[in-house]
């Protein structure tokens, strides 16, 4: 929010200079982002009036003038501003000013003519404007007057960067309250009494959305001019907090808003068929809005509307049809609350956002809807003249405001600072919270401007910020320090990490948002968890599945020719909205060169073996199984699944070619995706003794069908519990000639080694025949 720090001061007026007030509104949680001066520093301008312009003997394009600034006698100024004219009141720098850019006013001579000084133009003053030529000042500007004074031009522009809690904030009331609390400065409100009835018309309000709008008031005011001219105060008011003045009518509602923080719109009257109507859209209604966007409304928008149609998106934006234009003579003026829950994130489902609706979503003040309408018909009445009608308010039931209990002793044991229970009633109480003591406990009731406070540590909050955080002491930690007990069979997620980092592999972190194709193409998840309120349309689901946004981040690198990827994730995913339904996952990709480029190696891509032996050091000393698997985001020729003590935990291989295509990836990705929670249990470790003897080397080459898989046989062998049988590895793998069709012959390295003695023959082909015999149940032969 950005204001204006005389506006401010108008209302609350501590002794304490700007930068000292930007200071203590940031570090009471206001974080005041930019403080810079209305108009840039300028020196020995007032306000001249022009007497006389005669034309330059010398030059066709320059004029002589006489201004009067203010002394006996006038000066003469050549001028060559193209707008300059008798009789108009403009800024003039005298003899000695220093302007903007440290330009320096002089006695000089123009084509033989003397001139004592400058006629200046809004740009030489640092004050950019629309017209071409000179700045041109109200016709009853005083002559002689400093312009500095005049403009009020020693204001400061301060901006907030308020967080979305800080509703309260978002007017110069709201930070007038908070500037009062924090310095004691007395606070002088606008006084808003109730303005004279003074004309019959009226329009009945009805509430048919009780719940989404509590409370709606509304008035009509006869008889106004809409072409009446915004006062020149109101308009530097409006532009310092950057809104620009578009008529009288318009304006005063964005200085109500500025002022007190209640939105506010005006209607023709003439455009309105019968009584206002607060209720939800109807299917197949449409409105066109003021920023001339037509929206097919649905039955979750709020709108405001006649007995025909929408004329206004309720909280958001009015709509055209029913803008206050030229020739409009009557007008019907609303002030209102709507739930923040029914406004919050229509505007940016449309791609816009209002004023109106940055407040509204947040929380406005359902305690002063009435006061705001009367100041807005005020000064409406002021400026346009008009007779103003009846209030027609209708009320539902109003949001509750429970009183939260603050303990004295949880300020001290939170705060670590000891305050008195009267000094805490007395910050409470500055802030305009209704709060009172009994014994240890402050009761505190919050007003309808504060949605923030709910609970006990939002008061203890509050306590802070007005006490000063830099007032709190910083303690030195007083706690015993003590090696905490690590679980056996358990291995911390950071490990996993730390394998993965040691492979090559990069963390990335994504959003948990997700586009819901990402969910359609990976995880054939058609019913995803959609948000309510999305930050952006293309985060609009939870994932369900970290391989979305692995591949975005493959695609991000290949957009920036990198030819070698390795990336992983480890983060929860969404399949439900129970804490049961939302496991963590550890997801990574592969892609590229099976090297970083180098001269000993060679180009040969990465490729599912490669990652299945990354999964395998994640499972360490674990061995799992890795059966053939179908899956959305895999190629069907490619891919396993995971299973671990005979529980499927993830999935590996490569990326399926038509995600590929679509993604352009240029060729295949290797992914895997497994259960963390899986991962991290492990077998206790067990120490075994290292033998003396040698190993006994055995080879086993065996003849099976090809659907006969490697780790069938390593099962068989394991269910032998031969003792002595060290290792059993597979090193070659024969097709082809000399072999019947559809088989296939896998030659096995077996270890055999006793920590005890060495092995004798009889004990090695013991132990060979057991493991053929094993083998031979899995439909595999001895090959000769």
């Amino acid at each position: 929010m950005k204001f204006s720090e005389l506006w401010l001061r108008s209302w609350v007026n501590p002794a304490i200079n700007s930068d000292e007030l930007s200071h203590l509104l940031t570090m009471a949680g206001l974080e005041v982002e930019e403080n810079e001066p209305a108009a840039p520093e300028f020196t020995s301008v007032v306000i001249a009036e022009v007497l006389s312009v005669t034309k330059h003997p010398d030059a066709d394009r320059l004029n002589v003038c006489s201004v009067n600034v203010g002394e006996a006698e006038p000066l003469q100024i050549v001028c060559g501003a193209p707008n300059v004219a008798a009789g108009l009141k403009v800024p003039c720098a005298r003899v000695g000013a220093v302007l903007p850019g440290d330009f320096k006013i002089k006695q000089a001579k123009v084509r033989g003519i003397e001139s004592s000084g400058m006629l200046c133009s809004g740009d030489e003053l640092g004050m950019p404007s629309d017209v071409d030529g000179l700045l041109i000042l109200p016709a009853d500007a005083p002559v002689g007057t400093p312009l500095r004074d005049y403009l009020t031009l020693d204001d400061r522009l301060m901006t907030l960067k308020l967080t979305p809690n800080r509703c309260d904030c978002l007017s110069i009331r709201g930070l007038a309250r908070e500037v009062a609390a924090l310095t004691k400065a007395p606070l002088h409100a606008v006084d808003t009494p109730a303005v004279a009835v003074t004309s019959t018309l009226q329009r009945q309000v009805k509430l048919d959305a009780g719940d989404a709008c509590p409370r709606y008031a509304g008035r009509v005011i006869a008889g106004v001019n809409q072409a009446a001219h915004t006062p020149d105060w109101m308009k530097q008011r409006l532009e310092r907090c950057g809104v620009r003045p578009i008529s009288a009518i318009v304006d005063v509602t964005n200085y109500v808003l500025l002022e007190l923080g209640q939105p506010m719109h005006a209607f023709d009257l003439a455009k309105l068929e019968g009584d206002i109507q607060v209720r939800f859209a109807k299917a197949g209604e449409q409105i066109k809005l003021l920023n001339d966007k037509e929206l097919a409304l649905t039955d979750d928008l709020l709108v405001i509307a006649d007995e025909v149609k929408p004329v206004a998106l309720a909280g958001i934006m009015g709509g055209a049809d029913s803008s206050v234009e030229a020739g409009c003579t009557d007008i019907f003026l609303e002030s209102a609350f709507f739930a923040p829950n029914v406004i919050a994130g229509k505007g940016r489902r449309f791609g816009f956002s209002s004023d109106s609706s940055h407040r509204f979503e947040r929380g406005v003040d359902f305690g002063y809807v009435r006061e705001a309408l009367e100041r807005a018909t005020a000064l409406i009445i002021d400026i346009c003249g008009g007779a103003a009608g009846p209030i027609t308010e209708a009320l539902a039931e109003l949001p509750a405001r429970p009183a939260v209990a603050l303990r004295v002793s949880r300020v001290a044991k939170v705060l670590g600072v000891q305050l008195p229970a009267a000094e805490i009633l007395d910050l409470l109480l500055g802030l305009g919270l209704r709060s009172s003591l009994a014994g240890d406990v402050i009761t505190v009731t919050p007003p309808s401007y504060r949605f923030d406070i709910e609970i006990e540590e939002d008061l203890i909050e509050e306590v802070a910020r007005v006490y000063g955080y830099d007032r709190i002491p910083v303690a030195a930690s007083n706690a015993k320090m003590a090696m905490l007990p690590q679980a056996g069979h358990l291995r911390s997620k950071h490990s996993l990490k730390h394998i993965l980092a040691g492979r090559s592999y990069q963390e990335a972190i994504n959003y948990a948002f997700v586009e819901a194709q990402w969910e359609a193409d990976f995880a054939a998840n058609a019913a995803p968890i959609k948000l309510i309120n999305p930050i952006a349309s293309q985060m609009s689901v939870m994932r369900s599945t970290l391989l979305g946004g692995l591949i975005a981040g493959l695609q991000h690198n290949i957009n920036r020719k990198q030819d070698r990827v390795r990336l992983f994730e480890l983060a929860r995913v969404f399949n439900g909205l129970t804490a049961d339904t939302q496991p963590e996952k550890i997801a990574a990709l592969a892609w590229g060169g099976r090297f970083a480029e180098q001269w000993g190696a060679g180009k040969e891509r990465v490729d599912f073996f490669d990652v299945k032996a990354d999964v395998e050091a994640l499972l360490a000393p674990r061995v799992a199984e890795f059966r053939r698997a179908n899956h959305p985001a895999l190629h069907p020729g490619r891919s396993a699944e995971v299973v671990l003590n005979g529980q499927v935990i993830g999935v590996l291989g490569e990326l399926h070619p038509q995600w590929v295509q679509q993604y352009s990836l240029v060729h295949a990705p290797v992914v895997f995706e497994l259960d963390v929670a899986a991962l991290t249990q492990v077998d206790k470790l067990k120490a075994s003794a290292v033998s003396k003897f040698q190993p006994v080397r055995r080879d086993l080459a065996l003849l099976m069908d090809e659907a006969v898989t490697v780790a069938e046989l390593k099962a068989a062998f394991a269910s032998a519990k031969q003792a002595i049988v060290a290792e059993v590895e597979v090193f070659d793998v024969y097709r082809g000639k000399g072999l019947p069709e559809g088989k296939k012959s896998l030659a096995f390295k077996v270890l055999l080694q006793d920590t005890h003695k060495t092995l004798t023959d009889e004990e090695v082909d013991a132990a060979m025949t057991a493991l053929l015999k094993k083998a031979e149940k899995c439909g595999a032969i001895l090959r000769t």
